[in-house]
């Protein structure tokens, strides 16, 4: 069963793209057929950290149908078992993806035969970037210990799960709904799906059941990177208590990264930061997190087949 894994946050500069070319080394090394989607239209970066030439093929080949499969696309990597899709020759309206795009784009993704698939995606809210999280009930969301980067990953995980609502209903529908959690609740509780989902399941029971189990089944990890020693390391936890205190979602604390300046310096010279630096404790972290993944997806194959 191929496991799909979004890996977004809320601001430039987290680290999506190291994290995705690291995990997507890391599985590789299991055997495991990886691929590794970048999404992150018109800013696209992913093959400098894998060491690709600047590709022939990219997103741009697909969205325009110069080629009418996504495995068209597809570049093999240094690495083995690794693969890439790439977005570096895209134009820089790729960004404004057209609806019907993005809803091909998303069944071709789902079709691919691999064992692993992490989207690297931009960073924001818009509704590529939340459509292409909702892609699968797996995602990774990534922070830095800066408030702003936490601020906006908090915004980014409500937002997830504020589409996912607003796709159950039509515009007339959805107006209604929030006229009505207004009314019950006050100013401001529109911005809180909790206070919506309340609403929802009086008065729309059988979207109320839909949507609850759609939430029950979103298997959301944190991470927190570039940890530096002065941080504090329950921070990740505590972001994740917050989340549920507020919002009412369950979001899993996968585990920290340590900051280390080599991380630039092997991006820079388009090598491995963990084959060049296997022993730091950044490089430990990448592994373990790896395993948690890993792990995860051994898990809901386990139930799938049970």
């Amino acid at each position: 069963m191929t496991q799909i894994w979004p890996i977004g946050g809320g601001k430039g500069g987290s680290g999506k793209s190291f994290l995705t070319s690291s995990l997507g080394r890391l599985l590789a090394a299991f055997d495991k057929k990886t691929l590794l989607v970048d999404l992150d239209l018109g800013s696209a970066n992913l093959h400098t950290m894998l060491d690709v030439p600047y590709p022939e093929k990219c997103f741009s080949d697909y969205v325009q149908k110069r080629v009418s499969r996504l495995e068209d696309i597809v570049l093999e990597t240094p690495v083995p078992n690794l693969y890439i899709i790439s977005g570096a020759r895209d134009s820089l309206d790729i960004a404004n993806l057209p609806y019907e795009q993005k809803v091909r784009t998303l069944k071709a993704i789902a079709k691919l035969d691999y064992d692993w698939i992490f989207l690297d995606l931009g960073a924001g809210t818009s509704f590529n970037i939340l459509d292409f999280f909702l892609i699968s009930q797996n995602s990774i969301f990534i922070t830095t210990p800066e408030p702003t980067s936490i601020e906006n990953v908090y915004r980014l995980v409500r937002a997830v799960y504020f589409r996912r609502i607003r796709q159950y209903f039509n515009v007339t529908e959805f107006k209604a709904l929030e006229e009505k959690v207004v009314a019950q609740y006050g100013e401001g509780s529109f911005n809180k799906p909790d206070s919506i989902m309340r609403v929802i399941k009086t008065s729309h029971p059988k979207k109320g059941t839909l949507l609850e189990n759609d939430f029950n089944s979103f298997k959301f990890k944190l991470v927190l990177n570039q940890l530096r020693k002065q941080n504090n390391i329950a921070l990740g936890p505590q972001i994740c208590k917050i989340m549920e205190k507020h919002l009412g979602f369950h979001v899993e604390f996968a585990g920290n990264v340590a900051f280390d300046d080599r991380v630039h310096d092997a991006i820079c010279q388009r090598v491995s930061f963990l084959e060049r630096y296997p022993y730091t404790r950044t490089a430990y972290d990448l592994r373990e997190l790896s395993k948690n993944i890993a792990q995860s997806g051994n898990q809901q194959m386990l139930l799938r087949y049970s």
